[in-house]
């Protein structure tokens, strides 16, 4: 077994891996991950928020920036683990698979972390393109999904802690040194073959320098293909991502249309009204009548929790002075209910520190026409720093709480 696995050590062997090159690549990758765990977390807190979360609505885009740098860190994860599970498989080669009962925790840490990996970066990239080929609820999934990916991170990186630190910096070395020829390199795991012969030398084209610099072209080219769908300053070179700024009815893409939500009819009712509740007393507006009170504009983003955001301008009522018609205060919690007969977000509950903010609104128009259907006409709700699923559209009513 030992001749069969150093024979195996020795075909797949490279002169460019090294202790050094899976801790740099290591390094890229923990901060992609570290970035997207912390993300993640303020976005699953906007969404279910605990009793301690705080609703930041300044700048109005945050979220737009938080979820773009989730997807953004995310995607670019993808070749960074690639790279490093390529830097570091030969380990699996070696024989015995176990050694000792620390030997074998150590290696249950790194499947788990390399198989929670593969499983969130696919199911969320997939996620991106809203298509959800597995019978498992996807957000639940995804955010328990993650701490076990950085429980194991963090386990992998004690036990790997010693190497880390030896290997954090590059060693002084001459420069002729500095990249190692494909002469001079021989495999590790097979250093000595059978009979204590010498194996091969290991070929190959590629320095240690080359291939990061490869690994670092493909990861900056994956994001700038996909980063513009949520940085408008990167928008010109979206090429692959899902969804393309500008786009869509009025210029605002749309993730779930009146079709998706089976609204059409309600929507369109000539006789619909927005009913407004404040304990025991209610109050009903037409749509004429929401026209006719004062009315705000703003520029907010729309920034969904797939990634792509846009930034339109949002003209309609507040929503603390319809809080404060009812005689109740501004800084009050409210229940929103939308047209949509079934669904996650026909709910949705809105902090009052979004109630109280001048730049709320139950929004009439999208950059200077009227509400489109599939933008929620006759009205939506429009706040600053929230994910677009919470931005709730089509209304029925709101209820002050």
């Amino acid at each position: 077994m030992n001749r069969l696995t150093d024979a195996l050590a020795a075909k797949f062997a490279s002169p460019v891996r090294s202790t050094r090159l899976t801790v740099v690549l290591g390094r890229w990758l923990g901060i992609c991950f570290t970035v997207c765990f912390a993300t993640g977390l303020f976005s699953h807190g906007l969404q279910n928020p605990p009793s301690w979360m705080l609703f930041p609505t300044r700048p109005v885009g945050i979220y737009q920036l938080t979820q773009g740098l989730h997807i953004t860190s995310g995607i670019a994860s993808i070749p960074l683990l690639l790279a490093k599970l390529w830097s570091v498989y030969p380990e699996l080669l070696k024989w015995p698979p176990v050694r000792s009962v620390i030997h074998a925790l150590e290696r249950g840490s790194i499947a788990l972390l390399v198989a929670s990996s593969l499983v969130q970066v696919v199911t969320g990239l997939i996620n991106t393109y809203k298509w959800y080929p597995w019978p498992f609820p996807f957000r639940e999934t995804h955010y328990w999904l993650s701490w076990v990916v950085w429980g194991s991170l963090l386990l992998h990186i004690a036990a790997k802690l010693p190497l880390i630190a030896g290997h954090w910096r590059r060693a002084r070395r001459p420069r002729e040194a500095e990249v190692t020829t494909a002469a001079q390199v021989r495999t590790t795991a097979a250093s000595a073959g059978p009979g204590g012969r010498q194996p091969p030398a290991v070929t190959g084209r590629w320095s240690r320098r080359g291939f990061l610099a490869a690994v670092g072209v493909t990861t900056g080219a994956v994001v700038l293909g996909t980063a513009g769908q949520s940085f408008a300053w990167l928008s010109p070179a979206n090429f692959f991502a899902p969804r393309k700024m500008g786009t869509g009815p009025q210029g605002v893409p749309v993730n779930r249309t009146a079709a998706d939500a089976k609204v059409g009819p309600l929507a369109q009712n000539p006789g619909w009204k927005l009913n407004i509740s404040y304990r025991g007393q209610s109050r009903s507006y037409t749509l004429g009548e929401l026209g006719a009170l004062p009315q705000a504009e703003h520029e907010l983003p729309i920034a969904c929790v797939e990634g792509w955001s846009q930034t339109a301008r949002w003209r309609g009522v507040r929503i603390r002075d319809l809080v404060q018609a009812m005689g109740a205060a501004p800084e009050s919690d409210l229940l929103v209910t939308s047209l949509e007969p079934e669904g996650a977000y026909r709910f949705m509950s809105m902090p009052a520190v979004y109630t109280a903010d001048e730049q709320t609104l139950v929004a009439l128009e999208l950059n200077g026409g009227v509400l489109e259907l599939d933008h929620g006409y006759p009205a939506r709700i429009i706040a600053p720093g929230r994910p677009g699923v919470l931005q709730t559209k089509w209304l029925q009513s709101l209820e002050i709480l």
